[in-house]
């Protein structure tokens, strides 16, 4: 293998890519990275210097700076960072700044793992294999709110499930690297999948490229 195999993961919010693509890294023995992580990332160090969330040339500055080594899942993983990560995340600096860190992590070998919502289309459109990783939009809400009550947090469903569809709305929507499947994804519904059979169904379709690799 020449050049770095990339699989380039994207979809909705709760459709289950992100521990779909942590297996597929795993399996594989390749890189992964979850870019939504790295908005979230500036967002913190914003809100950990006290620094405003509206001001683009201070979060580009952020951007810039930021190691993609050792991102905290657990820290970053807070309702709160996730509601400032979403106000930078449509800053046009911001997102060039992080698209050319995610595209240097890409050339990481033997392979890499990337997940977001822009990997097929934006950050690696010359991606090995790109899967585009969806789910009803009720499935989504109910997985989202068992994973808070799971995790000893209170959440009402009507609520959660207006949020999916609000984040929807404004990935969807946004002039900018808007969500949607490159033209040569592989869709993978997984409103009827358990994790272990959407995992074997992308493992499937890798292998394929792999071989062709």
């Amino acid at each position: 293998m020449t050049s770095p195999f990339i699989i380039a993961i994207d979809g909705p919010a709760a459709a289950g890519k992100g521990t779909l693509s942590r297996l597929i890294a795993e399996h594989y023995g390749f890189h992964h990275l979850d870019t939504g992580l790295t908005y979230r990332a500036v967002a913190k160090a914003l809100l950990d210097a006290g620094l405003p969330l509206d001001d683009e040339t201070v979060a580009e500055k952020m951007a810039i700076e930021m190691e993609l080594a050792g991102l905290d899942r657990s820290v970053l993983a807070q309702h709160h960072i996730g509601e400032a990560a979403s106000k930078i995340a449509v800053m046009p600096a911001v997102r060039r700044a992080l698209v050319a860190a995610q595209r240097k992590f890409a050339t990481k070998k033997p392979g890499t793992v990337l997940d977001g919502r822009d990997i097929g289309t934006v950050v690696c459109p010359d991606a090995t294999i790109k899967l585009y990783v969806t789910a009803s939009p009720e499935v989504r809400a109910r997985r989202r709110y068992d994973e808070i009550v799971g995790g000893g947090g209170a959440a009402v469903f009507d609520e959660v499930f207006s949020d999916v569809k609000k984040r929807d709305e404004r990935d969807m929507g946004r002039a900018d690297s808007p969500l949607k499947p490159a033209d040569d994804a592989h869709l993978l519904d997984t409103s009827e999948m358990s994790i272990d059979a959407a995992f074997r169904a992308a493992c499937d379709l890798i292998d394929v490229a792999l071989k062709k690799d």
